[in-house]
């Protein structure tokens, strides 16, 4: 090989080996991931207990006649709201007011068998101091009227009692609510031995909501409601906001063995209707709002064997699989325990790609929408 040809040989070979380099250094230095960033925000976060409860009439009345007749009127609509003292129903008043007039009409005649036996008794009295007539005729007279003063007593009792069944004659009320569906029809004779009674009366304004939550959840409200702490609840439906906002009223006296969970009972001012008694809705009990608690997108944490972890950004570019504990997951965010400091970066999504000294780049903030023409 003449000498021309081996230097062509020697620049190939030096050329083939930084090829080679190359692409070996492409090889161990990976692309940056294209990751969303966030960043460990400090701020009050409320931390609920979740439970689920049902909703309760505030107080529920059967009205039920306390005495027999025909039912004369019926003085409500079904579904009407009515006050306490509103009429609601008539039974038929006529034999009950002759119960009454006939016990008037007996304390009259008593009352003037006793004024003759008062008038007797005073002047027999008279005649005894003269000696005209003897102390038993007196004693006698005496007893008489004793006698039709109890008697005249009795009557203004049957008075008052017929006065009161003919009262009951009038159906009212005796609670703020909404009547259910008529349970009787009008001309019906109605008795005090029915069972069904003529229309339920449900209480709305207030309201109440019974709902349980794990046993291991109460010496967390009992330390709470021994210091004298009213807990706020929150009955939540479908939609993000509460249907209505509350108090916890009482909690039960004892923990379900069978299920391990305690009953508690809230209530709610229910103003604008939004809960219904037998209404199924989700409770959540505030037990502490976290001041300066730090708090991440949710989808940051993410979960492997050792428990949950975060990856942080670190000054360099690159992330770092940070263990944390999070307190609660509430509406698209975790309050964090530990693991995080405020103003920490953070990966909010593009994790599936990453692991510990992966390089990372920020995505390009989305584009802003092209404007339409306005129409002619």
């Amino acid at each position: 090989m003449n000498r021309l040809s081996l230097h062509k040989a020697v620049l190939a070979t030096a050329l083939l080996a930084g090829l080679a380099g190359c692409r070996a250094q492409k090889t161990l230095v990976p692309p940056a991931v294209i990751v969303v960033a966030g960043q460990v925000e400090s701020r009050d976060t409320p931390i609920y207990l979740d439970g689920i409860g049902t909703v309760q009439a505030y107080n529920t009345v059967t009205l039920h006649t306390q005495v027999n007749g025909v039912l004369q009127k019926v003085a409500f609509r079904e579904g009407q709201s009515v006050k306490a003292g509103d009429l609601l129903a008539v039974v038929d008043p006529r034999p009950y007011q002759a119960q009454l007039d006939q016990a008037k009409a007996k304390k009259a005649e008593d009352e003037a068998q006793l004024s003759n036996a008062t008038v007797t008794y005073g002047r027999n009295f008279t005649l005894l101091q003269k000696g005209l007539i003897d102390q038993q005729t007196v004693d006698t007279e005496k007893a008489s009227v004793d006698q039709f003063q109890a008697t005249v007593q009795a009557d203004e009792a049957a008075i008052e009692q017929s006065a009161v069944q003919l009262g009951f004659c009038n159906i009212v009320s005796p609670i703020d609510g909404r009547t259910g569906i008529r349970l009787v029809d009008q001309g019906n004779l109605v008795q005090t031995s029915d069972a069904g009674g003529i229309v339920v009366v449900t209480q709305l304004k207030p309201i109440s909501i019974v709902f349980t939550l794990p046993q291991q959840d109460w010496p967390q409200i009992q330390r709470l409601m021994s210091a004298g702490a009213r807990l706020a609840v929150l009955a939540m439906g479908d939609a993000p906001a509460p249907l209505d906002r509350g108090a916890l009223e009482v909690v039960d006296n004892e923990i379900d063995p069978a299920t391990g969970t305690i009953r508690l009972k809230a209530t709610f001012p229910n103003a604008r209707l939004a809960l219904w008694p037998g209404q199924f809705v989700n409770v959540r009990l505030l037990v502490e709002t976290r001041k300066g608690g730090l708090v991440v997108p949710s989808s940051v944490i993410q979960r492997g064997p050792q428990g949950s972890y975060a990856f942080v950004i670190q000054a360099d570019s690159t992330v770092k699989a940070a263990p944390v504990q999070v307190a609660q997951i509430d509406a698209g965010y975790a309050l964090i325990d530990k693991g995080l400091s405020a103003g920490d970066r953070v990966v909010v999504d593009g994790q599936y790609k990453l692991q510990d000294g992966s390089k990372v780049a920020p995505a390009p903030p989305p584009a802003a929408p092209v404007p339409r023409p306005a129409a002619n």
